[in-house]
């Protein structure tokens, strides 16, 4: 980007990470979800140059850098050819913005990376605004479908929308009620009185070796025999004839009950009640979706069981990562000396700096 007198413009931009505080596994099938963004997150600092065919990026990640051809189609299968692996996801981004030329820059991030606080979105969106040279027009929804294009493009795997719609339209001081289906937030303010804290679990996560894209057949093999799950009852998930399926739907049914309970119970400065379902939500996830594994159940179950914690609950799409803790402010840090950790606050969204 250049002004008027021919001068290259350094552009900056920073976009959160995102822990969900309930809600998982709802969004590919239209439903709600309750997710916050976090002080935490990704910077790009990229310098346009207009004759360049490449995007050149370092990263504080890792010590390879990343080399992007400007020209690269969207063909998922060329994208995931480049090395090293983090550069797919810069041309996930470079293929969605169709750029004309390239640039050099660096990323840098203290998002902790495999935990399920959304590190990958973070990078996409901070890319986005970035790689389009500060001109990026798009905001809030369209800015999200256009880094989930990029997430779908580097990964492979169709993601849903949650990640990329909350960490581009976060307010800060709030969490978001967050309809999958016709995308539109409900912006939630977390009580003073709350505090939020992720644990890791020991067990890193990724999405492309996780169960994610099987469970999204599953859901759409339950779809196509009962309709959408957004609008299915009880009753309906009774109907479904395999067990396993029927496991899978109740969760799905159940978990958008939770969540617009939950945002209730926080509108309502009810605490407790938005831990217990923060907790069921963990045991639904568990159980009917199998998506956690035992170092996190394990670390679910001795956050719970901790005086003056609400609730606890896997957060992300699950096998490693991260729990989310609702705890009373100041009463889980003594305790947790020696584990991965962070009080995360709600935080505004993506934006050019």
């Amino acid at each position: 980007m250049s002004d008027d007198t021919g001068r290259t413009h350094v552009v900056e931009s920073f976009a959160p990470g995102r822990v969900n505080l309930i809600g998982d596994h709802t969004d590919y099938t239209g439903g709600y979800a309750m997710p916050m963004a976090i002080q935490l997150g990704t910077e790009v600092v990229f310098t346009p140059e207009p004759d360049s065919p490449l995007v050149e990026l370092s990263s504080t990640c890792d010590p390879e850098l990343a080399r992007v051809p400007v020209l690269l189609p969207e063909d998922s299968f060329e994208i995931a050819m480049l090395l090293p692996e983090w550069a797919r996801y810069v041309g996930g981004v470079v293929a969605a913005l169709h750029l004309a030329h390239g640039g050099r820059g660096e990323v840098s991030s203290d998002l902790p990376l495999g935990a399920g606080l959304s590190s990958s979105a973070s990078l996409q969106l901070a890319l986005c605004l970035a790689l389009a040279g500060g001109r990026n027009p798009e905001t809030g929804g369209s800015l999200a479908r256009l880094a989930q294009q990029a997430e779908h493009l580097a990964s492979g795997v169709e993601t849903g929308i949650l990640d990329h719609l909350a960490i581009a339209s976060a307010v800060s001081g709030h969490a978001m009620l967050l309809d999958c289906r016709s995308q539109t937030i409900t912006q939630v303010q977390v009580p003073e009185g709350a505090e939020i804290v992720v644990v890791h679990c020991g067990v890193s996560r990724s999405v492309r070796t996780s169960a994610y894209a099987e469970r999204q057949c599953q859901c759409a093999a339950v779809q196509a025999e009962i309709g959408p799950l957004r609008e299915a009852t009880v009753q309906d998930v009774d109907r479904v004839s395999n067990p396993l399926l029927r496991k899978r739907a109740r969760h799905v049914v159940s978990e958008n009950a939770r969540v617009l309970a939950f945002a209730s119970a926080l509108q309502g400065g009810d605490l407790a009640e938005a831990g217990a379902l923060m907790t069921d939500s963990h045991h639904s996830l568990a159980w009917d979706f199998e998506v956690s594994v035992p170092e996190l159940d394990q670390l679910v179950a001795w956050l719970c069981a901790q005086d003056a914690v609400f609730g606890a609950r896997l957060t992300g799409a699950g096998m490693g990562g991260c729990a989310v803790a609702l705890a009373e402010p100041g009463a889980l840090a003594p305790r947790l000396a020696g584990r991965r950790h962070w009080v995360v606050r709600p935080s505004a969204g993506a934006c050019l700096r």
